[in-house]
């Protein structure tokens, strides 16, 4: 567990420029002129810190920094990838609207909900290579970025049952093996919030059920909830990382 004490780190604070002329970005939606994924030193050193630990499989995680491949083990690389989601993009236009009307402080609401899920809560690693997890999840319609029906993907993966994303984990196979079964997976990386005590279902953020759902919020009561329901789930996971060292 966390110490209660320990500052959690906010990302969008601690990336260059990441708030630079945000509200002029991604047609008035916002958008941060930086991605901490990729150029916060805080969160690579975070994410160093928190996965540097034992594997499900005896192995000690011990992950390097590197300049050029963000963190790596003996010969895998790693990236950063968010497991939040806000769907501030222009196809959304007309539901954005909306949420905008709204919501009293549409960009004060933006911003909070920003700095409270670009915590360490907020982040995972994935293997880094062309094709990778990140760049599927977020391009696959029937995923559409969402960390939730990606974990489901990953559920599946470990039953040796398809998914939109059955490819991508298969291509890294060396990985997912490093956590021996789902409840490994789920075990290491703190998503114990996301899933049922038993590691059978994952617990969605909405009423998705199946691939050929709609991934994405459509009403603006639906859209508000999910956003609620992301920050609670950082917040919780956020004191279950531990940033003291290897465990």
């Amino acid at each position: 567990m966390m110490d209660v004490d320990m500052e959690i780190n906010d990302y969008t604070n601690e990336t260059p420029h990441y708030w630079d002329n945000f509200w002029e970005n991604n047609g008035g939606f916002g958008g941060g002129n930086s991605d901490p994924d990729t150029n916060c030193k805080a969160m690579q050193l975070d994410q160093q810190k928190a996965w540097s630990k034992k594997l499900p499989n005896g192995e000690l995680f011990e992950l390097a920094v590197s300049p050029t491949d963000y963190l790596t083990w003996k010969g895998m690389r790693f990236g950063s990838d968010s497991i939040i989601a806000s769907f501030r993009w222009q196809k959304n236009r007309e539901l954005l609207e909306k949420v905008e009307a709204s919501v009293a402080d549409y960009r004060g609401f933006v911003e909070e909900f920003l700095h409270k899920t670009y915590t360490i809560g907020g982040e995972i690693i994935f293997p880094k290579h062309r094709n990778s997890i990140n760049q599927n999840r977020a391009t696959n319609p029937l995923i559409c970025d969402r960390f939730d029906i990606t974990l489901e993907c990953i559920r599946r993966y470990y039953l040796g049952e398809r998914s939109p994303l059955y490819e991508v984990l298969v291509a890294d196979k060396d990985f997912f093996d490093l956590f021996v079964d789902f409840r490994g997976y789920v075990d290491f990386f703190l998503l114990n919030d996301l899933v049922s005590d038993d590691y059978g279902a994952v617990r969605f953020w909405d009423g998705w059920r199946e691939f050929g759902d709609d991934p994405m919020p459509r009403s603006v009561e639906g859209y508000l909830e999910f956003l609620e329901k992301e920050v609670r789930f950082v917040e919780g996971r956020n004191g279950m990382i531990n940033l003291g060292g290897n465990e």
